[in-house]
């Protein structure tokens, strides 16, 4: 019922995501969480950028502007003026996890690459020698 009611004034995207929401027991902020993590990982493992890289988290950056482009043409046309603040929130929430896991992972390797390099124990001396006796 709530999907017709809202079918009356609401475009094909939004019925789209209210289709995905109704099937998905997530709300809308953790929806962005999900895709934004699966953009990451698209960047890592698929496209094999190192996940220390600024560049893994351009995937999850593009598709959170790419989704919030319709949303605010929606809005403008409901209620007549830009919602930036929701907007934003979403970005917010697509990109955040990622942009964690990048710095966290920077701080990780770079006080792993200050670490000095195990060294390793003095060999036995494990050669017969004679005794005179």
């Amino acid at each position: 019922m709530t999907l017709l009611l809202a079918a009356a004034k609401t475009s094909a995207y939004q019925l789209l995501k209210l289709k995905v929401l109704s099937v998905v027991p997530l709300s809308k902020d953790a929806v962005h969480i999900y895709i934004g993590f699966s953009c990451f990982l698209l960047a890592v493992l698929v496209l094999r950028i190192r996940p220390a890289s600024g560049k893994a988290l351009v995937p999850g950056l593009v598709v959170s502007l790419l989704m919030e482009v319709p949303d605010l043409r929606d809005n403008l046309a409901d209620t007549g003026r830009w919602l930036w603040g929701a907007s934003l929130k979403d970005v917010v929430n697509t990109n955040l996890m990622p942009l964690v896991l990048v710095l966290a992972t920077r701080v990780y390797f770079r006080g792993a690459s200050r670490r000095p390099a195990p060294t390793a124990a003095p060999a036995a001396d494990t050669s017969i020698r004679s005794r005179s006796g």
